[in-house]
């Protein structure tokens, strides 16, 4: 199993928008091989930064899930309209 951890920081106001896409994401990753959990939190000190803590199978699969079609959409729209920074993610494997 590997543990992804993706940090993201919104725009000023999008925070409800982002949590939004993130269930959006969350349907397409029900059909994704490989995937087994993944949860979203907010920081309780600055409200516009949040995690996503994503369970998969191996890295391999996220890797596919990342370079899909479906992953592409919503991340071109949350460069664009949504997010302050580029992203950053880190993998835990066990």
């Amino acid at each position: 199993m590997v543990t992804i951890g993706m940090n993201y920081h919104t725009l000023p106001g999008k925070q409800a928008e982002f949590i939004e896409k993130f269930c959006a994401v969350m349907t397409a990753l029900d059909g994704a091989a490989g995937h087994e959990e993944s949860n979203l939190f907010q920081d309780v000190n600055d409200d516009a930064s949040f995690l996503i803590v994503s369970n998969w199978s191996e890295h391999e699969a996220f890797q596919t899930f990342i370079q899909s079609d479906a992953f592409g959409e919503v991340t071109s729209f949350g460069k664009e309209n949504l997010l302050s920074e580029r992203p950053q993610h880190r993998v835990y494997k066990s």
